[in-house]
């Protein structure tokens, strides 16, 4: 009977598994077998790798590029906020303080002429400055977005180790950095893994930071999907290029994912 009720928990799991992940996947692979014409061709990945002037490889290239700003930004800001949030008393209440202001609408905080950058730059004398629609903008707006994603994860980590390993490194005779180089830093690798795969996949595909802070300045997989679906009306092309950012996405995956060793 236990087993039975066991496998009916199941059920709607597979169901949701099926409908909104299987089979999407198959519907993008198969939709970019068809051109613009709905004829049944392989022209859509040809334009896609020898393209003219190879713009959806300079797309790819900046996509991976800008998700690899992104991410290294985030994780040079989030260890080093992570480990000393573990080293506070009240550490879950600091880290609900870093993480509540990403909760209130990015508009209100980046967007205009007027944020609250600019005040503060009017406040001590540079004066309000073109903030949008700059490289510097959007891995800036990106990075602060995606902060919590990569905390989360090295915060867990840090949180749970052990402190008597740390300890017996004191013990032996470690400094602070060897500490931290041999015994901290590894063990927290799970999170580190875990937060670039938080923040490197999404930032992959970013589109409307792309129109809202970057203006159409940086242009990733993500705008030029957006572009083909909504404005070209070429579905094939834009699943195409889903193709290539889903494979992107598992070798991002498998490349980061934990290796042990033998």
């Amino acid at each position: 009977m236990k087993k039975t009720t066991s496998k009916l928990f199941v059920v709607p799991y597979m169901l949701w598994i099926a409908l909104f992940v299987l089979a999407p996947l198959v519907l993008i692979f198969g939709q970019s077998f068809f051109n613009i014409e709905g004829q049944f061709s392989l022209e859509n990945y040809k334009s896609y790798f020898a393209s003219q002037n190879l713009t959806y490889l300079k797309m790819s290239f900046n996509s991976v590029l800008y998700a690899g700003i992104v991410t290294l930004v985030t994780l040079l800001i989030s260890y080093p906020t992570a480990l000393f949030l573990t080293r506070l008393k009240h550490r879950q209440l600091w880290l609900m303080l870093i993480i509540l202001p990403t909760w209130i609408n990015l508009l209100l905080k980046a967007y205009g002429q007027n944020g609250s950058i600019n005040q503060f730059l009017e406040f001590i004398g540079i004066g309000s400055q073109q903030l949008l629609f700059t490289d510097f903008s959007f891995i800036f707006v990106a990075s602060y977005i995606e902060l919590p994603f990569m905390i989360l994860p090295i915060f867990n980590v840090l949180d749970d180790m052990d402190n008597n390993l740390i300890n017996a490194s004191y013990d032996l005779g470690a400094t602070k950095w060897e500490t931290f180089r041999h015994v901290i830093f590894p063990l927290s690798m799970n999170g580190v893994r875990s937060g670039v795969q938080s923040v490197f996949i999404p930032s992959l595909s970013l589109f409307m930071l792309t129109r809202l802070i970057g203006g159409n300045r940086v242009i990733t997989l993500g705008t030029a999907i957006e572009q083909n679906f909504l404005t070209n009306d070429n579905y094939g092309m834009g699943s195409t290029i889903g193709v290539v950012l889903i494979l992107t996405m598992f070798i991002t995956m498998w490349v980061t994912k934990e290796r042990r060793e033998r």
